[in-house]
């Protein structure tokens, strides 16, 4: 079975710092696989933060997770800070990609990337609705180099 491949892009619109704590560590003393992608939600509330929304109110909408893929590049320990860039990319009619990764903030070393695929949805009907256009533009105005 081939491994995943992600595929980063040059430039990422959001950067937040996120510090790991013994909560976010396994039994071999390293982050755990699952509570990357909790370290990955924060960074991802934060990005819907930094757009003036949260994941609930995106222009009226929430958000739902559609899928998520990760590839782990090497460990990540207590006390480190890790700085989670994140974009929004590849979007369709009625959602997007969040590509992302995660690197230790004072080495720079590479510890995950992924993707979160997420879709738009009207919580009171409870279906999936178009990405609102203001959230393209917010979303892909600020890209910066990473």
């Amino acid at each position: 079975m081939p491994r995943i491949r992600i595929e980063l892009p040059e430039q990422f619109s959001f950067s937040t710092d996120i510090a790991l704590y013994v909560g976010h560590m396994n039994y071999g003393g390293h982050l755990d696989n699952a509570l990357l992608l909790s370290v990955v939600s924060e960074a991802r509330a934060r990005f819907f933060g930094s757009l003036g929304y949260s994941e609930l109110d995106v222009e009226g909408l929430g958000i739902i997770i559609a899928d998520a893929a990760l590839q782990y590049r090497s460990e990540a320990f207590h006390g480190e800070v890790m700085q989670v860039r994140m974009t929004a990319t590849d979007f369709g009619s009625k959602g997007c990609d969040l590509l992302w990764c995660m690197n230790e903030k004072s080495s720079q070393r590479e510890v995950a990337r992924g993707k979160t695929g997420i879709v738009f949805f009207d919580y009171r009907l409870r279906q999936a609705a178009p990405v609102p256009e203001a959230f393209r533009r917010r979303a892909t105005a600020g890209i910066c180099a990473a």
